[in-house]
């Protein structure tokens, strides 16, 4: 890459307003924001529904498994991708080899925020990448997810629960690592106390620091 696009990659705690940080953040820096909705067209190669590409990533496979079953199908994914065709199965590994080719093409022509994805892997050696992870206290997770989904907090609980356990899962599996791992980022930040609006302006400003070309993106 001549001139390398700049490329945020955004983890985040179930609950703790990542998602909103992130949107806010891309408003602030003119930037698109690609995450969940971007899986859908991972999700029309594989013939599957969203929920259920949900619950393959969430399987807690060993590495050397998962890349033995994604190596005999390496051929038809290669060859499906982009055309419609039906790998024989869907596995973490192979999905994430499928949403790391399609972010690496979205690199390509642009800078962009990626929102989870295990975007802080895939873009590792990246020379104009910033890796963030957005953290909160446990009870205003619940709280947060209980008031958004009109769930009770023992409901909600479960929700923040089991969605962090299958993150975990899901980057342990494809990265050999824990999400918590400070090395994996430049900023890791607890925002508990403190609104989506003002966290996204602190990263905005330092981001800009950073990489002033952005302002003439």
């Amino acid at each position: 890459m001549d001139n390398p696009k700049i490329i945020i990659t955004i983890n985040r705690e179930s609950g703790s307003g990542g998602g909103e940080i992130a949107r806010l953040l891309g408003a602030k820096l003119g930037l698109k924001v690609y995450g969940r909705a971007l899986l859908q067209r991972i999700a029309e190669q594989f013939d599957m529904t969203l929920e259920n590409m949900d619950r393959v990533k969430a399987q807690k496979t060993s590495w050397w498994g998962d890349f033995c079953r994604f190596y005999r199908q390496f051929d038809t994914v290669s060859q499906s991708y982009g055309a419609g065709s039906v790998p024989p199965a869907a596995t973490p590994l192979s999905l994430y080899y499928a949403e790391s080719r399609l972010l690496r093409e979205l690199a390509e022509q642009e800078s962009c925020i990626i929102v989870g994805r295990a975007g802080f892997h895939i873009f590792r050696d990246h020379p104009n990448a910033l890796h963030l992870l957005i953290m909160a206290d446990r009870d205003a997770r619940i709280a947060r997810i209980a008031a958004k989904q009109h769930l009770s907090d023992k409901e909600a609980a479960k929700v923040v629960d089991s969605t962090d356990k299958a993150r975990d899962n899901f980057v342990q599996t494809v990265a050999e690592t824990s999400r918590y791992d400070a090395r994996n980022y430049d900023f890791t930040l607890n925002v508990t106390g403190f609104s989506a609006e003002s966290v996204a302006q602190f990263l905005a400003d330092n981001i800009l620091k950073k990489f002033p070309s952005l302002k003439t993106e």
